[in-house]
């Protein structure tokens, strides 16, 4: 069973960073593309941004692209989300998310596996 842990959420300012961190354990071999997702309270759920296992591939949404930075070390199962000149509009759970797919995928159906979610709040 595949388990998705994430970590570095918190409160900041605006303008301020945060850089979020996703471990994957279980079996081996069991996930490829990650991505980082995010619902703020009243609105669904979105995509922020995937990457390919090779990390060669990403996508950004709109609404981060520029500030937003995801990366992956996979000698460490781990993906990470650097956020930068972060907005109140940013607030929300942000969930980590895997799939066997090796590719960067922008569905959240691709997505077979989720971590808990992680609260970041940004005040103004």
């Amino acid at each position: 069973q595949v388990q998705l842990v994430e970590s570095g959420g918190g409160v900041v300012q605006a303008g301020d960073s945060l850089r979020l961190s996703c471990v994957a354990s279980g079996p081996s071999r069991s996930v490829y593309g990650m991505g980082w997702f995010r619902q703020a309270p009243g609105k669904e759920r979105e995509l922020v941004a995937s990457i390919s296992w090779t990390g060669g591939t990403t996508y950004y949404s709109d609404s981060v692209k520029g500030r937003f930075t995801i990366s992956r070390d996979n000698a460490k199962n781990t993906e990470y989300l650097q956020m930068r000149s972060l907005q109140p509009e940013d607030t929300a759970v942000y969930y980590c998310a895997a799939t066997q797919s090796y590719g960067a995928p922008v569905r959240e159906s691709a997505f077979e596996y989720w971590g808990q979610g992680t609260q970041v709040t940004v005040s103004s």
